[in-house]
C-alpha cells in the first residue's frame, strides 16, 4: 500500500497549469516540520493535485497556508545540472484539505455565496382510496 498524509504550509503559491489534452494540473510544495525539541527538523514535499482538486487548491491556497494533504508518494530520478543522479519524492494528491481559518485569509480568496436554488413546485400526487375492509390493497 502506498498512502502518505501530510501537515504542512505552503512554500510558494500553487502554480495551475494544463497538458495539452486540457487536463488541470496544480503543482506546489509544502514544508512539513517534524520531531520534537533539540531534534526538529523541516522537510519539503512536491505536491501534484490533478483536474478539479487541482483547480480548487490554485484558487483557494496560497503561500504560508496550512493545508492536510493525503496521497500517494512517486518517487522520480533525474539528472541534476552537474550530471549526477538524483532521486526527488513527489506526492500525487488525492484529497487536500485548506486548515487556514477562513478569517486569516485574504479577501480576494473567499467563495462567493452560491446562489439558493429555486424552490421546486410541490409534486401533487394521487392518491387513490380504497376500502379500509381489513385488505391490504397490495
Amino acid at each position: 500500500m502506498n498512502k502518505v498524509f501530510l501537515i504542512g504550509n505552503l512554500t510558494r503559491d500553487p502554480e495551475l497549469t494544463n497538458t495539452p489534452a486540457g487536463v488541470d494540473v496544480c503543482r506546489f510544495s509544502i514544508a512539513v516540520n517534524r520531531g520534537y525539541g533539540d531534534n526538529q527538523a523541516t522537510d519539503f514535499y512536491n505536491v501534484t493535485a490533478w483536474r478539479g482538486l487541482g483547480d480548487t487548491v490554485s484558487r483557494y491556497a496560497r503561500k504560508g497556508h496550512k493545508v492536510a494533504v493525503s496521497g500517494d508518494i512517486q518517487l522520480r530520478q533525474y539528472e541534476a545540472n552537474d550530471g549526477t543522479k538524483r532521486l526527488a519524492v513527489d506526492v500525487i494528491a488525492q484529497n487536500v484539505e485548506f486548515l487556514t481559518p477562513k478569517q486569516e485569509q485574504p479577501a480576494e480568496l473567499e467563495r462567493t455565496p452560491v446562489q439558493p436554488a429555486k424552490p421546486a413546485k410541490p409534486v401533487q400526487q394521487k392518491i387513490e382510496a380504497f376500502d379500509d375492509d381489513g385488505d391490504i390493497p397490495f
